[in-house]
C-alpha cells in the first residue's frame, strides 16, 4: 500500500507547486493589508483635517450588522462613537447616514430593514451630542451593493449603515 504522500505524486504531480504557489499569493495579499484600524491616527495620509477623506480613512464611515438585525452591535458602537467625537469638533459639517441590506429578502422587506439600521445609527450619534439637524437618513435597501456574490463574504458587507459627510450647515 503507498502512503499519502506518494499517491499525491503519483496521481497529482503539480499539486505540491500549486499549493505553495497558492500558499504565497496568499501571504503577499496579507502582507500588502493593513492592520490599523480607523480611528488609529496610522492611516491618515495627506488627508486635511476636517475633509471628507479624513472621516472616511481616520474614522470610519461604515458600519455592519448582522443578518436581520437593526440593533447596532458593540463594534459599530465604537465607530458611531468615534464619528461623534469627530463631528462635534466640526459642527459645520453635515451628514447622512445611508441604510443598506443584502439582496436576499424582498425589495420592501429591505428598504424597512436598512431604513431602521440608518434610523440606529442616527439615534446613537444624537445621544452622543451630535444636533439631529446635522443627520439626515436614506434607505437604499438591497438597491446599492458593494459586494455581489452568493456568500456571506459578500453579504456581510452590504448590510451596513455608511455616514457619508454631505456639506456644512446653513447659517
Amino acid at each position: 500500500m503507498m502512503s499519502a504522500s506518494l499517491r499525491s505524486r503519483s496521481y497529482f504531480p503539480g499539486l505540491s507547486k500549486l499549493f505553495v504557489a497558492a500558499m504565497m499569493l496568499t501571504l503577499a495579499a496579507c502582507a500588502g493589508s493593513s492592520t490599523n484600524k480607523p480611528g488609529d491616527g496610522v492611516n491618515n495620509v495627506n488627508a486635511a483635517p476636517g475633509s471628507k477623506q479624513d472621516f472616511s480613512v481616520n474614522v470610519g464611515d461604515r458600519i455592519f450588522f448582522p443578518t436581520d438585525i437593526t440593533s447596532l452591535p458593540e463594534i459599530a458602537k465604537s465607530t458611531l462613537r468615534r464619528q461623534a467625537v469627530w463631528l462635534k469638533n466640526y459642527p459645520q459639517v453635515k451628514v447622512i447616514v445611508q441604510g443598506h441590506a443584502d439582496e436576499r429578502g424582498t425589495r420592501e422587506y429591505n428598504i424597512g430593514l436598512s431604513a431602521r439600521r440608518a434610523a440606529n445609527a442616527k439615534s446613537f450619534l444624537i445621544s452622543q451630542g451630535v444636533s439631529a439637524a446635522r443627520i439626515k437618513t436614506i434607505s437604499f435597501g438591497k438597491e446599492r451593493p458593494v459586494a455581489v456574490c452568493d456568500d456571506e463574504s459578500c453579504w456581510s458587507q452590504n448590510r451596513r449603515a455608511v455616514t457619508v459627510v454631505t456639506g456644512a450647515v446653513s447659517s
